[in-house]
């Protein structure tokens, strides 16, 4: 073979291997681009599987929903350790019988005679002669219960002098509602503490009084009632404000069948509610006003606007979060286990100082559980971008970090949010019972009446007697009772 034939063949093959080198480096970008976009397909599904996993085992033992939001799957709820022991009281318990009133709050004696005795002898009048103290047995009955109609005649009178005539005119304590102040109050009471659907008040009005009644008729007794607590509303709101602590707490409502919000801020004695559009930053700043009190709450950002030396962050919620966390994976399953601990160590603090009162010894133990939580912060805070979770909670709590703290320093805080919880939890029954309200107008009436139902619950008086009391002062246009 010739020398040009040879370098000619060597130049062709050449370029066919160029040729599919060039080939395989292109196919070599594509795959390589395509392992890259299903790389980060996979990231994005696996992320999607997390927060996925992560709503499936929500439940109210790592997360702030109910309990009777459970999924079946949900662990039970851990009760009281068995004793192995029959339920019921226990052989050698001292029972608890029904005590008999004293002699004054009885309303009849009724007296029974034995008529013979065992001996086969007949007792005759003149022998019955009481030997030694009685047996007694109290019996309380409920006396028939009907309404009495009143019926106000006004009368007309020709005038001797001009010929008109002249009618009379009903006293202001009467006023011109078909019915008086205590079925207004046990009305507003059936509905509001009871939560009783309007037709059932009907019923119960027609059966238990003999009362004619529509629903529309309850709908205006709640109006007036409603009207009757404008003052005593606007108190409260200036007592809940002028308080030194407070609890804030924020829940569900729904309007019409929209979206809506119910606000709760509460003392130990008073309660405010307000229905809002959202649950936004604003609607607290109104509900507060210029309130310079401690307000304990949730880590809600809405919350966000107050100082952190002027909150207490609910550690019953973190603790939750705490538990959520270290049922995860790797850094997440760390940060939750070491938070666990510390709340478990703080609650029991807190209980001790509960029985003791000592708040030197409290705040020595609050002190070296604030030394351990801090460092372990700062670790998790600083975590790669995947522990989005792990280290959103770790800045979180940095952020608000004086906000853990408040309730070793400050006498009337406690360390958890319960007594909003607990207080709310009668709204929230009312609004799944009601489904909510069907205007604005039913908003302020119900504001009213939940903030008294709430305040008189909290102050252990009758709902039934104040709001008696508060209508027969608005009937006259007197100044209503407040709920101090």
């Amino acid at each position: 073979m010739e020398r040009g034939e040879a370098e000619a063949i060597y130049e062709q093959g050449r370029e066919a291997v160029v040729s599919v080198l060039l080939a395989l480096s292109a196919q070599n970008e594509r795959l390589e681009a395509q392992v890259e976009k299903l790389t980060a397909k996979v990231a994005r599904q696996d992320e999607r599987i997390a927060t996925l996993e992560r709503q499936l085992s929500r439940s109210s033992r790592n997360s702030s929903q109910p309990p009777s939001a459970d999924p079946p799957s949900a662990p039970r709820r851990r009760g009281k350790d068995p004793s192995g022991r029959a339920q019921g009281a226990q052989p050698g318990h001292e029972g608890k019988g029904r005590r008999l009133l004293p002699a004054w709050a009885v309303d009849e004696f009724v007296e029974h005679w034995p008529m013979r005795c065992g001996c086969g002898h007949e007792f005759v009048e003149d022998e019955r002669v009481a030997v030694g103290a009685p047996a007694r047995h109290q019996v309380e009955e409920l006396p028939v219960m009907a309404v009495t109609v009143t019926e106000h005649q006004c009368q007309r009178v020709r005038c001797p002098d001009c010929g008109r005539r002249s009618r009379g005119e009903l006293p202001a304590s009467v006023g011109a509602s078909a019915f008086g102040s205590r079925f207004h109050a046990a009305v507003a009471v059936l509905s509001t503490r009871n939560r009783i659907s309007r037709r059932d008040v009907v019923e119960l009005c027609e059966q238990l009084f003999g009362s004619r009644i529509s629903s529309g008729t309850v709908d205006a007794i709640l109006a007036r009632v409603a009207d009757a607590l404008a003052d005593p509303y606007d108190d409260l709101l200036a007592r809940v404000r002028g308080a030194d602590a407070l609890n804030m707490d924020e829940t569900g409502w729904r309007t019409s069948g929209q979206r809506r919000a119910l606000w709760g801020a509460f003392t130990d004695r008073h309660a405010v509610l307000r229905v809002a559009d959202s649950r936004h930053e604003d609607h607290a700043k109104a509900l507060l006003g210029d309130t310079r009190a401690i307000v304990t709450s949730d880590r809600w950002w809405a919350y966000t606007h107050l100082p952190a030396r002027r909150r207490q962050v609910c550690r019953a919620h973190l603790q939750r979060d705490f538990k959520a966390h270290s049922e995860g994976v790797g850094a997440e399953k760390q940060l939750g286990e070491h938070g666990l601990k510390i709340c478990e160590q703080l609650f029991w603090a807190w209980e001790v100082f509960q029985h003791t009162d000592d708040r030197h010894d409290l705040r020595l133990a609050i002190r070296a559980l604030r030394r351990q939580l801090k460092p372990i912060l700062r670790t998790y805070a600083g975590k790669a971008p995947r522990y989005k979770y792990t280290r959103g909670l770790a800045r979180n709590l940095l952020k608000i970090w004086p906000a853990l703290w408040t309730f070793a320093d400050h006498r009337g805080i406690e360390p958890t949010n319960n007594h909003a919880e607990r207080a709310l939890r009668g709204a929230v029954i009312y609004r799944k019972l009601s489904l909510g309200t069907q205007s604005q107008h039913g908003e302020r009436r119900i504001e009213r009446l939940l903030s008294a139902h709430t305040t008189c619950r909290l102050q252990h008086r009758s709902l039934h007697a104040y709001l008696i009391d508060t209508l027969g002062a608005h009937a006259r246009g007197d100044p209503a009772p407040l709920l101090a």
